[in-house]
Order: structure tokens, then C-alpha cells, then sequence
């Protein structure tokens, strides 16, 4: 099957920035006293919007977090990015692939409009994404597990959600792509198999991804 178009998630996909963000992430929240680890940073916010972090936070604890608390961690996220941050491997020529083969792409991401940006700048990878291709959670009520940044993305394209694919990493992008009735590709790069339960077919190098979707 031939798609009418591609939607990647941008964190762990395009760009390899969860290993940056969720130790900072974990950092950030034990320093304001609710312990995290590496690893529950992934388990728990892997893929989430800033949104979830909040409520997930105040359901466990009772406590709210900072109210500058997301200009702080972006503020500390964008300045690792310039010093740490690279594209996925073979991302880029992913990218070329598709559009050499005029496959319609875009990305759809949890993150904010200028961590996409920041990413794709300090990567190389803005070269393939105009103002166009570019959605996020900002632009939608409900964050993924919901449907909703997908179902945004494919109206925006111009396409039925049926003829979409997605590309995820996360637990959390894979219930999203399937309550929006699109088929899902799971990367297994960083995410054990098991925690992407739903994906129409898994796969563990970007690297295969053009022939999965061309």
C-alpha cells in the first residue's frame, strides 16, 4: 500500500533527543523534590505533552509544579540541544527519499512549535520542513493519547485519515495514531517491543522506513 501521507513524530524519530530530555527532565523534577529516574522519566513522559507532566505530577503528589516550570526545562532543553543534540540515523535520507519520490510527509509532535523548530535547525533537518509540515500539540485542545494532533495533521494535508501512516516511538504516539484510525509504524530504536502494543508493524532501523512507506 502506497500512503497519501507520512507522519512522523519528531522526538526519537526525526530528531534523537529523548536521551537529552528525559535525563533533564528526570533532573529537574527530583531537584523540586519529586524524585524521578532516567528510566521512570521515560516509562511515565516518553512522548507526552507538557500537559500530562502537570497533571501527572498533581494526581501523584498533590502538588503542583512551578508555573515557570516549562520555561525553565525548555530553556535547559534548547541550550543542550545545541551542544548535544543529532538527527536520528538516516532520518535525513528518509526525508530525501520521500521527497525525491513526491510522498507527501509531515511531522506531528507533543513537543512546542520552537522545541520542533530548534531541533530541526540545529540538526539539518529544517531543510525539509516549511511552515507547512510542522504541527504540534499547541495546536490542538488534547495532547497524544488523544487522536487529535493526528487527525489535525492529515485535515491540514489535505488527506483521509485512512490513507495516513505514522511513524512513533512512544506507547503513548501509537495509541494516538490508532484511535485516529491510521495505520503505525513503531521504531523499536529505544522503545522495547512490548510497549509499542498496537503498531501495524514494528521495525528497528530508520533505514528500512522508506521501503516500508513508498
Amino acid at each position: 500500500m502506497r500512503y497519501d501521507l507520512v507522519i512522523f513524530d519528531n522526538d526519537g524519530v526525526l530528531v534523537d533527543s529523548e536521551p537529552i530530555s528525559n535525563r533533564l527532565l528526570a533532573e529537574y523534577l527530583t531537584e523540586l523534590g519529586h524524585p524521578t529516574s532516567y528510566e521512570d522519566s521515560i516509562r511515565d513522559y516518553m512522548g507526552s505533552a507538557m500537559h500530562r507532566i502537570h497533571e501527572l505530577i498533581e494526581e501523584r503528589t498533590g502538588q503542583r509544579l512551578p508555573a515557570d516550570f516549562d520555561d525553565v526545562f525548555h530553556a535547559r532543553v534548547f541550550a543542550a540541544f545545541e551542544r548535544e543534540l543529532k538527527a536520528v540515523d538516516g532520518a535525513a535520507d528518509v526525508l530525501a527519499r520521500l521527497a525525491e519520490e513526491g510522498v507527501p510527509y509531515c511531522v506531528a509532535s507533543s513537543g512546542s512549535h520552537e522545541r520542533i523548530r530548534v531541533g530541526h535547525r540545529t540538526t539539518g533537518l529544517d531543510r525539509w520542513f516549511d511552515g507547512g509540515r510542522i504541527f504540534s500539540s499547541q495546536d490542538v485542545g488534547r495532547g497524544k493519547p488523544a487522536p487529535d494532533l493526528f487527525l489535525y495533521a492529515a485535515a491540514r494535508m489535505g488527506v483521509a485519515p485512512e490513507r495516513c501512516v505514522v511513524v512513533e516511538d512512544s506507547p503513548l504516539g501509537v495509541q494516538a495514531a490508532v484511535a485516529a484510525g491510521m495505520d503505525v509504524l513503531g521504531f523499536t530504536a529505544m522503545t522495547p517491543v512490548g510497549r509499542l502494543v498496537g503498531a501495524t508493524r514494528l521495525f528497528s532501523d530508520m533505514g528500512e522506513l522508506a521501503e516500508l512507506v513508498v
